[in-house]
């Protein structure tokens, strides 16, 4: 068993988190790397927080769920040298799809409670118009021939469709009038400046359009509206539930945040915006992908001690409506229930796969600054090949009623 230096297991803080603006597929970031993502928020991170000298940054670890070409070559250890962190910094690449991101802060955030590191960078990115998910990938043929999978596991749209069929109280009017609520949480969330002070504004060159400064997300669709969603095709299956207008969309953009031990934290006079209570993983069948958060929370739960009535605030990933509709009905939450995504979610903002948990992290703690009265959130999301991961934070911020 390891054992850290100062012989016991520290607490571990979200000190800050960034993002760039999501962008859509061949939209505003068609010509511009996804490495320069990265490089943009590494470099925002130490900007805003002064109180930290680069070469006390001891790990940097970006996800990427298609790591080839612009995304690959150890993306963590590239981007930090081209962000201009020390060469004694080291990096790494990490991949578990949509949940990458979130495993870049659990296992750094695993690290510096054990003493291995003091402070590290995570986050990820995912330029899907340059690489789309599936990118070069070649599954086994044993996943079909020998009916490990259902074939249908390797469609992320069609594992929502079966998720509607295990849900059948969730109908697409129900998904459809979840959609269009997180296209208006965003767009006032975006009114009250509530979304805008962790974007990192992005110089873009744009086929089209030449030069811009990409200061806001690309993919919401303000007035979207029921009716204009009931006439949207049904592409994954003949009369099925999912569409473009209840499903995230293809979207490219990168995210990263600033983790350390608290007691450094403090030393270095960083701030304390979430302390890490805990984190669950967990494992569904494939083709149902999207209930994964379902038993990753209740690990999560189990191992901390809490329960859902102890969470006051949830950020959770809207690959599809139903996923999130899902999760709702398992644990007796409304549709409508406050606690849940106040800001809106991908379906309005965009999933660029591998970057998207730090974007549920850095909005669950800028919620945390507004809502003293909650001590405990969550962030939470699918996964493909049949995974959840499960997030809980406490609010530093938090005053007892």
């Amino acid at each position: 068993m390891f054992v850290s230096a100062r012989g016991s297991v520290r607490d571990v803080v979200f000190v800050d988190g960034v993002r760039t603006p999501f962008g859509k597929a061949k939209g505003v970031y068609s010509e511009t790397r996804a490495d320069d993502l990265v490089v943009k928020v590494i470099r925002e991170l130490i900007r805003r927080n002064p109180g930290l000298p680069p070469e006390r940054v001891d790990e940097v670890a970006i996800a990427a769920t298609t790591q080839i070409g612009d995304q690959g070559l150890t993306i963590g250890r590239t981007a930090g040298i081209l962000a201009g962190l020390p060469k004694s910094v080291p990096g790494y690449a990490i991949d578990r799809m949509c949940a990458g991101a979130v495993t870049a802060v659990t296992t750094t955030a695993s690290a510096i409670a054990v003493g291995a590191y003091d402070v590290a960078i995570a986050g990820g990115v995912e330029h899907m118009g340059r690489h789309p998910m599936g990118e070069g990938v070649d599954p086994n043929p044993r996943f079909v021939s020998e009916k490990l999978v259902d074939p249908s596991a390797l469609v992320m749209g069609m594992t929502a469709e079966n998720v509607h069929d295990r849900y059948p109280g969730i109908t697409r009017a129900r998904a459809d009038a979840y959609a269009v609520a997180s296209q208006e949480k965003v767009a006032k969330a975006y009114a009250n400046n509530q979304i805008q002070p962790d974007l990192v504004p992005v110089a873009a060159r744009h086929v089209e359009n030449g030069w811009e400064l990409v200061t806001a997300d690309e993919p919401p669709r303000p007035g979207t509206t029921l009716q204009g969603l009931a006439g949207l095709k049904t592409p994954f299956r003949p009369h099925g539930r999912v569409t473009a207008g209840n499903a995230a969309g293809i979207n490219d953009g990168a995210t990263g945040c600033l983790l350390a031990a608290a007691d450094v934290a403090a030393e270095l006079g960083l701030s304390r915006k979430m302390t890490m209570v805990g984190f669950g993983f967990a494992g569904v069948s494939p083709e149902v992908m999207g209930i994964g958060p379902i038993p990753s929370t209740e690990k999560a739960l189990a191992r901390t001690g809490l329960t859902i009535d102890d969470i006051g605030l949830f950020e959770l990933n809207e690959a599809f409506a139903v996923q999130v509709l899902a999760f709702l009905d398992h644990f007796g939450i409304d549709d409508d229930d406050p606690r849940v995504n106040p800001y809106g979610g991908a379906i309005a903002l965009g999933h660029p796969l591998a970057s998207s948990g730090v974007r549920l992290m850095t909005q669950l703690a800028r919620q945390f600054e507004e809502h003293p009265e909650v001590r405990y959130g969550l962030t939470a999301m699918c996964v493909g090949i049949g995974m959840g991961a499960t997030t809980i934070w406490e609010n530093p911020h938090h005053q007892a009623v």
